[in-house]
């Protein structure tokens, strides 16, 4: 993989990045308090809007190509909003975290999403209702995800995973899961495609991955650690047969699930250190990174023969 385009009109950090599931839709969050709407196949970006009363940390879309939802981050108002990018509206406000957001996850299948704050506590959502419909204490900075159908939810804190029944998450997790004795801040959990497997990243510098059902801790990979203000971000490829992972450092790895071992690093371009942000596009042969920059890692057609020839 080799980077196809670059965007380098950030006057900050790029803090939380997200890719459409249904459309060729990118939005981006950045310290420089601007929200941007990027069409990938054509590589353009589309708009930009400003959030400077509020700031703007972590942000994913809704199920509507231009609608959001992201939380701010100036410190003394830790609403989630959502807003309309198509006329710059905002939608709704939901009150209920007392400190910084630092997890949020949409469900793929209803108009619901889960969040998780430093104020110890993991709320539930309607987009269509201003309060929250529930809410679960945890032990520690939450990381938390919903799998691809909507059905489970992951909360992940203090060396363990907790996996939740969406329809009944009042009743306490149904299975949790050891990561190997990791009691690092945890960063980001995820669900693979096809919801079998799921990684947690942790500030130690950590990416486990496990079998999603049994639990079991299949491979773990290491990179540089991170400080306390950043995360760590690792994606499974849409097939999960790849874990690709910021650093640190400011550089980028790739590993094959099936073996365990680095198939791929990159070494950071940018001057500046800290990890990217990192995802791959759903059903597609490339993922997008964020750090002062916003860029597009697509095949090396170079490489690509020589590639097909060994295998």
């Amino acid at each position: 993989m080799e980077v196809g385009m670059a965007f380098k009109d950030y006057n900050g950090r790029i803090s939380s990045l997200d890719f459409h599931r249904a459309s060729s839709y990118l939005v981006t969050a950045s310290d420089d308090e601007s929200i941007r709407l990027y069409e990938v196949t054509g590589g353009t970006c589309l708009k930009t809007i400003n959030s400077k009363k509020y700031g703007v940390d972590l942000v994913c879309f809704t199920s509507h190509p231009t609608t959001v939802i992201y939380s701010s981050k100036n410190g003394w108002d830790e609403s989630l909003r959502l807003l309309s990018l198509h006329d710059n509206k905002y939608l709704r406000y939901f009150k209920g975290h007392h400190d910084r957001v630092v997890s949020l996850s949409l469900c793929s299948r209803k108009d619901c999403f889960i969040s998780g704050s430093l104020d110890r506590t993991v709320l539930l959502w309607d987009q269509r209702a201003e309060k929250c419909q529930g809410l679960l204490r945890v032990q520690g900075r939450p990381a938390i995800s919903y799998d691809d159908q909507g059905l489970v939810f992951a909360i992940a804190f203090g060396g363990y995973i907790r996996m939740f029944d969406s329809r009944k998450y009042e009743k306490g997790p149904f299975e949790i899961f050891s990561v190997g004795g990791d009691i690092s801040d945890a960063n980001v959990v995820k669900f693979s495609n096809d919801g079998r497997l799921m990684l947690l990243t942790t500030a130690d510098g950590h990416i486990h991955v496990l079998d999603s059902f049994r639990g079991t801790l299949l491979s773990t990979y290491n990179v540089t650690p991170v400080s306390c203000n950043s995360t760590l971000e690792a994606s499974f490829s849409p097939e999960g047969m790849f874990v690709i992972s910021g650093s640190g450092d400011g550089s980028i790895y790739a590993w094959s699930v099936r073996s365990g071992k680095e198939v791929a690093s990159w070494r950071s371009a940018t001057s500046d250190t800290g990890p990217p942000v990192i995802k791959w596009a759903p059903g597609s042969l490339m993922f997008a990174t964020g750090s002062s920059e916003l860029s597009f890692w697509v095949p090396d057609l170079s490489k690509l023969g020589s590639y097909v020839g060994r295998k």
